[in-house]
């Protein structure tokens, strides 16, 4: 194996399960920093700001840094600043996005939106559906920031937020721009806040169909864990395969 000089890790899946610490994870990270290798924890997770995401881990004994954190709320942001400063928002999300798009000064509300942006909601309910549908109907762009259909938890697989963000595709008939993993919209600008260059970076995650394809799209090389979504079975269908496997990080710890 290659001696990788920094790392992207995803968390759900890899890190934990809902609020279940996934084992060999602290002892994973603290390697990472015992031999000062960057590393960013890089999540289409849009629900929490990266104090909070930073909180979690560390309450589960990964050690975090909030500025270790980046998400698709972040990315989100930082895509629709850069199109449009001045841009109104309709927000269908959490905490994490709202914090997200108010922290690049951009404007939130309910009616004459330049852009739609569809996170992870566990509040969702038809009234804001139906405006999210009415902004996209009157020409507003129409963003997701990401496509995950399933979340694992530790009660086993939920509805993700592409399961949300495909009520108002099927209603416009519009389909999304898609800002997380696997698109690189995110991983252009992870990479970009790691430092690092991508021959030397690896992508760790559970799931083929973001952590691992969005490796691959960026020219990483890739690391599936088998503790979360994609199983073993799963991973033989796919013609492109990751660079490496291993059952837990435990394997590849011994190796680090």
């Amino acid at each position: 194996m290659k001696n990788y000089q920094a790392y992207l890790v995803d968390l759900d899946g890899t890190m934990y399960k809902g609020m279940q610490c996934i084992e060999d994870a602290p002892a994973f990270i603290q390697k990472l920093k015992d031999k000062r290798l960057p590393h960013l924890f890089l999540t289409n997770n849009s629900s929490l700001t990266q104090s909070q995401i930073a909180d979690k881990l560390n309450g589960m004994g990964i050690s975090a840094e909030e500025n270790e954190v980046f998400t698709s709320s972040m990315a989100t942001a930082a895509y629709i600043k850069q199109q449009n400063p001045d841009a109104v928002v309709y927000a269908v999300g959490e905490e994490g996005l709202l914090t997200a798009l108010r922290q690049e000064g951009l404007t939130i509300a309910d009616e004459h939106a330049d852009y739609v942006v569809i996170g992870i909601d566990r509040d969702i309910n038809y009234e804001k559906l139906a405006k999210a549908c009415l902004n996209v109907r009157n020409g507003a762009q129409f963003i997701s920031t990401n496509g995950d259909i399933a979340i694992p938890t530790e009660r086993g697989l939920l509805p993700g937020n592409g399961a949300i963000t495909s009520v108002v595709s099927t209603s416009t008939g519009k389909q999304p721009l898609v800002i997380g993993k696997p698109e690189s919209g995110i991983m252009d600008q992870a990479i970009k806040a790691l430092g690092a260059l991508r021959e030397e970076t690896l992508m760790v995650g559970d799931n083929y169909d973001t952590d691992i394809l969005a490796g691959m799209k960026a020219g990483l090389d890739t690391l599936m864990v088998f503790t979360g979504l994609t199983t073993v079975e799963q991973l033989k269908t796919y013609a492109e395969q990751p660079t490496y496997t291993v059952q837990t990080l435990k394997e590849w710890l011994d190796n680090l």
